[in-house]
This record gives structure tokens, sequence and C-alpha cells, in this order.
């Protein structure tokens, strides 16, 4: 069957070469017993390929049992992938067969399998290397015939370093790897997908399909679609229904785009942009500094006024220079993030007018502590503390730091630490 059939059997709309790819990748699989691991972000189709892979196998016209992980709790997943025997656990009123059970001889597609507990990913990781597993209260082992094909939307490896999914897990999935490009990469298939809804909820609904200007197309094609088809094809639904002018202008379209990603700066990885800041944290760090250096000139603004107001009242709430002291060194308290004291510079010294009902021995003098505001500074100083704290380690210090080992190095260099 070639990719055209196919996606006229499953209902598959776009020409994009990326989704041929795909398709073309799960035809060629379909005939072998391999594992499949499926990447898109939420909203692609995913859930199409399993179906390709399963109607174009000897598997056919065995069962196909589609699973989402991340829907089911973490205490029952054992049970509804495995099963489980009369008593095992409370609620257990009889035995029960699992997926693997069930689908023997066909096909399971395991949706968000990142969300999998690292205890179930044991489980599923003997199935796919013996064909083997227990129920759940059971020490009996039971043999199973079924093709496990997975789908997540996750970064893996990332999961894998965070020590949320098993790497010979992945492996084992990851024999063949299917991406499936996000809508905003096949822009020369958004206005063929938007036709093709708004004349299916034509006919569903009963009225006339709606049709979009130039300005509209263009704000279709330009926006970045979080939610890919399925957004897509909810706007399409939207619009159908609500607007009684069937030609839809720029200006309606705008009504029903999110604006978080049409009017908010995006955070997009790739090579380049790792190296300058390799990750969002990093980035946050930076905001964060930024953020703190404005707060400490709107403190030091708020303390001249004090210091240089005469006023008598202001003057009787300030009885002692210790009093004063205090209140200046609350105003330049070190935002540290909670970890040790204020970094400071050699006192300066300040004069104050004595106040008409002070004390004989009124100190009209106070320590003025200023903390530099240098950001280099402030990277240096938490570079080197992550180096002491792990005995000059650049990895762990890079992870402490939420950088990468690259980017520490590189500012080692540059900062001759």
């Amino acid at each position: 069957m070639d990719i055209q059939s196919i996606k006229l059997r499953f209902g598959i709309i776009g020409s994009d070469p990326q989704l041929d790819r795909a398709i073309d990748i799960a035809r060629q699989v379909a005939p072998t017993e391999i594992s499949v691991l499926i990447y898109g972000e939420s909203g692609t189709g995913k859930e199409v390929f399993p179906k390709i892979i399963h109607q174009l196998s000897a598997r056919k016209h065995g069962a196909y049992i589609a699973v989402n992980c991340g829907a089911i709790p973490e205490g029952t997943i054992d049970s509804e992938l495995f099963g489980h025997e009369k008593g095992s656990f409370t609620g257990a009123h009889e035995s029960r067969k699992g997926y693997f059970e069930t689908a023997n001889g066909g096909t399971i597609f395991l949706d968000e399998v990142a969300e999998l507990p690292l205890s179930t990913q044991v489980r599923l990781l003997r199935v796919l290397e013996t064909g083997e597993f227990m129920k759940v209260g059971s020490s009996k082992v039971i043999k199973t015939d079924v093709r496990v094909v997975a789908a997540t939307n996750e970064h893996v490896p990332e999961a894998i370093r965070k020590g949320k999914f098993r790497e010979d897990l992945y492996y084992r999935l990851n024999t063949v790897p299917i991406i499936i490009p996000p809508l905003r990469n096949r822009q020369n298939d958004i206005l063929l997908l938007f036709r093709k809804f708004a004349s299916d909820f034509a006919e569903k609904y009963r009225m006339p399909a709606v049709q979009l200007d130039e300005e509209a197309q263009k704000k279709l094609i330009a926006y970045r679609w979080p939610g890919n088809v399925r957004e897509l094809k909810n706007i399409t639904e939207q619009v159908s229904i609500i607007e009684n002018n069937r030609l839809i202008t720029g200006i309606t379209l705008s009504k029903y785009l999110s604006n978080l990603n049409s009017e908010l700066p995006v955070l997009y990885k790739d090579k380049k942009s790792e190296e300058n800041f390799s990750s969002e944290r990093e980035i946050m760090y930076k905001l964060l500094f930024d953020m703190k250096k404005d707060m400490h000139e709107l403190k030091k603004l708020i303390f001249d006024i004090i210091v240089n107001n005469e006023n008598e009242e202001v003057g009787q709430n300030m009885k002692s220079s210790q009093a004063l002291q205090k209140i200046y060194h609350d105003i330049h308290s070190d935002i540290n993030f909670g970890k040790g004291e204020p970094e400071v510079i050699p006192a300066q010294e300040i004069r104050i007018s004595k106040p008409d009902n002070a004390d004989e021995d009124f100190d009209d003098t106070a320590e003025v502590y200023e903390e530099s505001l240098s950001l280099q500074d402030k990277e240096i100083d938490m570079i080197k503390k992550a180096l002491d704290k792990y005995n000059g380690k650049r990895k762990k210090a890079a992870q402490e730091l939420g950088i990468s080992e690259r980017t520490l190095y590189r500012k080692i260099k540059e900062y001759n630490i």
C-alpha cells in the first residue's frame, strides 16, 4: 500500500514531506515485530500511527488496545496493564485480566509512556524482552505475545537524566523512532486542514461552510498552534457555530486565536541558543539578578529620602544611631536566595541631623553598607561556590547552577576562575 492510499484509509490530510516520511516509516516497520517509539507534540495525531502499524501487520485480526498511561493513577496502573488476583489489594473482589493478557496476539499502544512509574517500567521491560509478566498479587508467570507501540511528547533523554525514565527501556522501545512534525512546521497543510474541518462541521450542523479572507489566511498560517491539529479543529468548530457571517475576516479570527503564542516571546532551543542560554533556568537567574538591581536602586532612593528629611516627626522616630543603622541594614539586605550573609564593601560614614529631643549622647554617624551590584561579580561568586561545593567537579557544579557543562567551562575561561 502506497502513502496516498494510507492517507485515504486513515483520514490523514496533508502533503508535508516530514509527514510523508513518518507514514512511510510506519508502513515499512508494520510487517515486522520491531518496537516503535512515536515522538510528537500533543495534538499532532500520534494515535493514528499505531493503527497504521497494526492494520498493515500480520496482527491486524488480533486485538488492538490503546492505553493513555498519563490518565491512569499510579496505584492502579500495574493492575490495568498486567491484571491482579482476587484479594491482592483493597477492592480486588475478583481476579482480573490486564491489557497485556487481553491483547495476546495483538498490539498495545502505550500513549504518554514517559508518564509510567519506574516500578511499572521494570515490568514493561520484562514483557518486551521475554514476553513474560506476573499479575499483581500472583507469583505465576504468564506468557504473552503482544507488540508494543509507544508514544510520548516529552524529551525522553532529559527524563532519563532526571531519573524519571529507565535508559534500558528507552533503548528497547526506541528500536525505530517515528517523528510527527508539529502543525507550525506544516504551513502548506494548515489551510487544507481548515477547509476539511469546515466542510465536516458544515455537514454536521447543516449550515454553509465558513471561508477565510486573505488576511485571515495569513493569520492562520502565522499562528504557532501550540495545540497543533487538535487546536485547529476546535477553532474551526467554534467559528463555524458562533459566526453568522460565513466569510471570516482577520479581525474576527483573531478573537479565537490564543494570545499565549502570538504576543509573547517564545523560548526556542537550537544549538546556537543552547550555547548562550543552555536552559530556561539560567535565563531566569539572569532576570532575577536584573530585578534585584532595580530593587536595590529603589531602596537606596528611599533611604536617601529618609536621611535628607529633617522633618521633626522623622527625627523623633530615629532616637539613636543604632535605629538608623538597623533601618539602613534592612534596606540593603542582600537578596541571595536565602543563602549566606550580605556581601559588603568597606563601610563609609554619613552625617544626619540631630533630632531636637535626642539624648545628649546621640551618635550622629552610622555605618553604611553598600553591596556590589555587578551581575558579573555575582555570577563569578556563584560559580566559585558551586565549584567549591563539589570539589572542582564541573559537571556537578553545572547541574547545581542549572547551566550546561560547556557553558560553565566557557565562563571559567572567560572569568579566569
